[in-house]
């Protein structure tokens, strides 16, 4: 064309460069590389970011993958992603692998058929694919392999001689050994993110080199269900990661002298994360004497620590804003206390799980964090009204608020929150019995930013209360799963109240039916997914009613719908065009909707 020759001739790569890197789409990518040869090549050289998924003979991809785009700085493979031509699907290695002595190099060992292995192998990046990826690409900056389960030290060390600006390597699920990771050390200077997640064929060997290699430049490291990772690793990082700002541990081998360390030797610590089972106070009361720049504190499974380790928090860590406390069954209300009177910038607290925190802890945190945006307070039984009263008196900035399980927590406690928090964005609220139609309706009369509601078996929730938010609040995500008292009625005021509405969860909701989703398809245009699974009255009208005007509808949940036939699923696969994933029963499916949507459709229950 005329039009396209003029472009071409009085542009230079340079500005057509300068416009390809403002696509952010990888499909907007795609599309300009078909425009032409020159658009083509000038894609490719520009093109930063790869993401590779099990889809393939994998060596063969990435060497393509190389070869076409030799500008690569991102590189993500992630080898979870079912193989759609085996089956069974692959599954990755289990995280429980013990193991009787350490670790040699990694070696192959089939359990099951040599045949299937063979074909699983072909899926699966080797240690020449990746020495392909790391000659070819010498200027990769972020490398992530995650389930990579033939990458071996050898892979790793090739990378690492090839690609020595690397800043950021994820090898979560990998049997790497510790060659590689020493690889890594003596030649990655700038690494700055490292995550070892499941990397079971680690010892303390390798990331004691590592450390040594390149400590200075690391800034993130995360380890889990390494079995022969010990407080000597800890105590290496220490020495050698001076400027250490995340942390994350997962281990029953890591005690208190490797949190001790870390303590004393990162002092510029900001996030701690930590699932160690044999750690106890004096791990914690050394964060808090040594981590006074700490921001964020997630305690999971801990059931050794007593007040005593947030009592030293509170008085540390002054500039905590984000604490996580989940399982941690002898932490007390004067746990929350302490955090609250020291760490008055608090603004993210989730407490899961800690039955010996009440009411108390949480006025606490009430009066004294007035910046709080996000509570979560999921299994605490014995946290009652009083503690929301304190919430919504003080804590005006609120935008996100979740309960699970709070037995003790009803209507009162919500119509606080929705007068005092009006800023709230996000509400989810799961099995709290004694919440009804008036909590919900202060909401939707006093929270007009709320987009996005979650209401998920509260059964004393009905139709008034969607009313109410219809008319006071533009939801994007809805979820009134388990409600039984909501009917069409509720259905219809959010299909005519809330037109930005992209999902829709109304499963096991057995009052609904066809003339609630004729008004979804007539009111919510935009919406993109769907859950209907366990709705009985549904049926292929409703359905033809609700993709006529959902045409950007992507994924639908249909199991366990009666009076849904063959006919229905035919409707959303044909009338869909973005339609990537329709969850039914299989024997609903006809031959021609299989041969024509096999890709988008998955069964739940094979046999039924």
């Amino acid at each position: 064309m005329r039009g396209s020759d003029l472009i071409n001739s009085r542009l230079p790569d340079e500005l057509i460069m300068d416009v390809f890197q403002r696509l952010e789409a990888k499909s907007d990518c795609d599309a300009v590389s078909l425009v032409c040869r020159r658009w083509r090549k000038l894609e490719r050289a520009n093109r930063r970011t790869i993401k590779i998924g099990a889809s393939g003979p994998a060596d063969r991809l990435v060497e393509n993958v190389v070869e076409r785009f030799k500008g690569l700085q991102n590189l993500f493979v992630d080898e979870r992603l079912p193989v759609a031509s085996l089956s069974p699907p692959r599954s990755p290695p289990s995280r429980r692998r013990r193991h009787t002595s350490p670790p040699m190099e990694f070696r192959h060992v089939a359990e099951s058929s040599e045949s299937e292995d063979t074909e699983l192998d072909r899926f699966s990046l080797s240690d020449a694919g990746l020495a392909a990826v790391a000659r070819g690409c010498k200027g990769l900056e972020k490398v992530s392999l995650i389930w990579c389960s033939r990458v071996t030290s050898l892979g790793l060390t090739t990378v690492a001689q090839n690609c020595k600006i690397l800043k950021s390597l994820d090898l979560q699920g990998c049997y790497v050994g510790d060659q590689g990771l020493i690889a890594v050390g003596q030649n990655c200077k700038q690494l700055e993110d490292l995550n070892l997640r499941f990397c079971e064929g680690l010892t303390d060997t390798g990331l004691v080199g590592l450390a040594e290699g390149c400590g200075r430049s690391l800034k993130s490291l995360g380890i889990a269900a390494c079995a022969w990772i010990t407080d000597k690793s800890l105590e290496a990082v220490a020495s050698n990661c001076t400027f250490l700002e995340t942390l994350s541990l997962d281990s029953e081998n890591i005690r208190n002298q490797g949190i001790i360390s870390i303590a004393k030797g990162c002092r510029s610590l900001k996030a701690l994360k930590l699932q160690c089972i044999n750690v106890v106070d004096e791990a914690l009361l050394a964060v808090g004497s040594f981590c006074s720049s700490l921001e964020l504190l997630a305690l999971y499974s801990f059931q050794r620590f007593t007040d005593k380790s947030l009592s030293a928090i509170g008085n540390g860590c002054k500039n905590l804003r984000d604490l996580t406390l989940s399982d941690c069954y002898f932490l007390s209300d004067k746990s929350l206390e302490d955090v609250a009177r020291g760490c008055t910038k608090l603004t993210h607290l989730e407490i899961n799980g800690c039955h010996n925190i009440g009411t108390s802890g949480v006025e606490h945190i009430g009066r004294s964090c007035p910046g709080l945006l996000e509570l979560a307070l999921l299994y605490c039984p014995r946290i009652g009204n009083s503690a929301l009263l304190e919430v919504g008196r003080s804590c005006s900035h609120l935008q996100a608020l979740h309960l699970v399980d709070c037995s003790s927590i009803n209507d009162e406690a919500i119509c606080n929150v929705a007068k005092g928090c009006r800023n709230l964005r996000k509400l989810h609220i799961r099995r709290c019995y004694e919440i009804g139609d008036e909590g919900i309706i202060s909401v939707g009369e006093n929270c007009r930013f709320l987009t996005d509601l979650s209401l998920r078996f509260c059964d004393r929730l009905g139709d008034q209360a969607l009313v109410a938010i219809a008319r006071g609040c533009s939801l994007r995500h809805l979820n009134v799963s388990g409600c039984h008292l909501i009917t069409d009625i509720g259905l219809t005021a959010i299909a005519r109240g809330c037109p930005d509405l992209i999902y829709l969860d109304v499963s096991v909701l057995q009052n609904i039916g066809d003339m609630a989703l004729a008004e979804l398809g007539d009111g919510c245009r935009l919406l993109k997914d769907i859950v209907l699974s366990h709705c009985r009255q549904i049926t292929d009208v409703g359905l033809r009613h609700l993709v006529r005007g959902c045409t950007r509808l992507e994924t639908c949940h249909m199991v366990y719908c009666p009076l849904v036939t063959a006919a229905g699923v035919a409707t959303v696969v044909s009338s869909c065009s973005n339609i990537k994933k329709v969850l039914v029963e299989k024997w609903k499916v006809s031959e021609r909707t299989r041969r024509r949507a096999a890709s988008v459709l998955s069964f739940l229950c094979v046999d039924l």
